[in-house]
């Protein structure tokens, strides 16, 4: 692997796209790194170029490939002026050693005003106001709006650009309602905002609807076709987040049978949209080109916010906003290596069992390793379990911050004394009045989920794993093998535990493919199986 190092000599750092000039500066500053300046490179000429240069500056023009990376001989870090780095192959990035960053918080702002600016767009259908206007009409009537005074506001995420949204829609004395399953209580509260617990229940009371969640499994058509009958017919919907969030053939449906409803988007699923696409006509819809982050202050954050990351790593040694390196040198590194993947998986497995709505996560290392710098660790479990909720975003750098953001209380301890093994990482999830567990260790250098609620199991964290409580009765397990034969799945690994005879036991089966929906029910039509639930890493 690369190290991140200086050297007698200046690195040299390419800047291949337009960043702004107050980025390049901090870049320049002290003249201790060659920033050289040099943008619109094909895939070609960008790999005759790439090898004398340390670092990489993109934003969302230049796609840097695996063949760019191969080339890339002295390469160490690639800083995306941004949030995303979908124009960058992480992957084969990690394979070559080459750490990539991006800049998360330099549009919040930016992306959250012009979502506010939608909502008062749409309350007040500005846009065909201006259009009718501009074709010489008067038509007063036509456009009357609402005022934002007094109506009910839906925020579905309050992540950074959520929160921001709901402090605006406070000022302008809206009632606000919040959909985030991860949320905790002591955060809302803080906010004055008001939670609800289900999609269904904020739908039909929103006047607004305004979504920031990231596009996940979870999150993809969020609002689709089964939510869109709960909506007012009168609702406004605003998407300045991610493309998929909302459905678009669902909401062009629901445009056309409302329209009193109006919609205001500035991402889509396909950018740019299609000449043919369905909604660009309707007359109840606002479109904006993907403008969130287009202001000159956004832009300006982002390029010096990577900049100076660039030159941390280059100059300094140090990492922040890393998407796929924690903050460590390379020898600590390759100790912790193992523990840092499997505490990973463990966040992994109980983001999918635990309480969504937490409130405090204990993580408990005893034995040996509670001897190392275990932050690294605690923040790559914190990677694995926010992953899952917040999207692929979370890195081992900024888990810490997500979880600030979410209001979670994270509290570590450590024993000398190994207890039922050498190592154990064990964590504990607690929220609404339920708690969930995992514990973690390796068997030689293979890695084993050992503990789940408390019951000692033995799992491989891979693949596909179904997690059943039960009764404890003869011929359960039979049962269970045959219903899964049935179904011609098979059962790789299988780890019953109990604590007392015929009381409620834990069966942990690792599983060659994923469980049908049909198969479940099946299983859950059985008085004696209590739950089930399918973990995918």
């Amino acid at each position: 692997m690369n190290s991140i190092s200086s050297t007698k000599s200046r690195p040299k750092v390419l800047v291949a796209d337009p960043i702004s000039s107050k980025g390049v500066e901090a870049l320049s500053e002290g003249g201790e790194l060659d920033v050289v300046v040099q943008l619109k490179l094909s895939e070609e000429e960008l790999i005759k170029v790439i090898p004398e240069f340390s670092g990489l500056v993109v934003r969302s023009q230049t796609k840097v490939t695996a063949p760019i990376l191969k080339a890339a001989k002295a390469l160490k870090v690639i800083g995306r002026a941004g949030v995303g780095v979908d124009n960058v192959n992480v992957e084969a990035a990690t394979e070559h050693g080459v750490v990539v960053m991006n800049a998360p918080d330099g549009n919040t702002i930016s992306t959250a005003e012009h979502a506010f600016s939608l909502i008062l767009a749409a309350a007040r259908m500005i846009p065909q106001a201006h259009s009718s206007m501009k074709l010489g009409k008067w038509d007063r009537k036509q456009f009357e709006g609402v005022e934002l005074h007094g109506k009910t506001i839906g925020i579905l995420g309050m992540g950074r650009i959520g929160t921001e949204v709901a402090r605006r829609a406070l000022a302008f004395g809206m009632r606000v309602l919040v959909y985030d399953p991860y949320i905790s209580a002591s955060k809302a509260h803080a906010l004055q905002v008001e939670v609800v617990e289900k999609l269904d229940h904020l739908l039909p009371q929103a006047d607004f609807i305004t979504v920031h969640m990231p596009l996940t499994k979870e999150t993809k058509y969020l609002i689709g076709k089964k939510e869109f009958p709960f909506l007012k017919k009168e609702v406004r919907l605003i998407n300045a987040a991610r493309g998929g969030l909302i459905d678009e053939k669902s909401l062009a449906d629901f445009l056309k049978e409302n329209p009193k409803a109006l919609a205001a988007l500035d991402v889509f699923e396909i950018e740019p949209p299609a000449s043919d696409w369905p909604l660009r006509h309707l007359e109840n819809l606002i479109l904006t080109p993907h403008l969130g982050a287009s202001t000159a202050e956004a832009q300006e954050m982002v390029g010096i916010e990577i900049a100076e990351s660039i030159r941390s790593a280059l100059l300094k040694g140090e990492i922040r906003n890393a998407v796929n390196m924690p903050n460590l040198d390379a020898a600590t590194l390759a100790t912790l290596a193992p523990w840092i993947n499997l505490a990973d998986r463990l966040g992994t497995f109980l983001a999918q069992i635990a309480p969504k709505r937490a409130e405090k996560i204990f993580i408990r290392y005893s034995g040996r390793i509670g001897d190392q710098d275990m932050k690294v660790i605690s923040r790559s479990f914190l990677a694995g379990l926010l992953r899952h909720i917040q999207g692929p975003v979370v890195n081992t750098v900024n888990a810490p911050s997500y979880l600030e953001r979410l209001g979670w209380e994270i509290l570590e301890t450590r024993q000398r004394e190994a207890g039922n093994f050498t190592d154990l990482m064990e964590v504990t999830i607690e929220g609404e009045g339920k708690t969930a567990s995992v514990g973690g260790t390796f068997y030689g250098a293979t890695p084993r989920i050992v503990m789940v609620h408390g019951h000692f199991v033995e799992a491989h964290p891979s693949g596909i794993i179904l997690l059943l409580e039960n009764k404890d009765r003869p011929g359960i397990v039979g049962h269970i093998g045959s219903l899964f034969g049935e179904s011609h799945i098979n059962i790789a690994n299988m780890s019953l535990s109990r604590k007392e005879a015929g009381g409620r036991a834990f069966l942990l089966m690792n599983l060659d493919s994923i469980p049908e929906s049909a198969l479940i029910e099946r299983l859950l039509s059985d008085p004696d199986i209590l739950s089930a639930q399918i973990i995918r890493f």
